[in-house]
């Protein structure tokens, strides 16, 4: 059996187990959400405030993903990008 198929049955077998309703739900969202990501194409108004947010950083007005994790006591190097 290919992993496809042995990771799909496990998927079925799961997803079986469930019969608290609400949870089901949050299930099929997050599988409808999964299949259908990316399917929205990009428009000039994302491309726009794509540029306007990346302006508002290389002007120094945002904070510096590093001072956000040492507020926390982290990192880069603590994620797996970086590992």
């Amino acid at each position: 059996m290919a992993v496809t198929d042995t990771l799909e049955a496990k998927a079925h077998e799961l997803i079986g187990q469930l019969h608290n309703p609400g949870k089901l739900a949050a299930v099929v969202h997050l599988l409808e959400v999964m299949v259908h990501e990316g399917e929205e194409p990009v428009t000039e108004e994302d491309r726009r405030r794509y540029r306007e947010g990346q302006a508002f950083f290389d002007s120094g007005k945002g904070i510096p993903m590093t001072d956000v994790l040492a507020d926390f006591g982290l990192k880069l190097e603590d994620f797996p990008p970086h590992k």
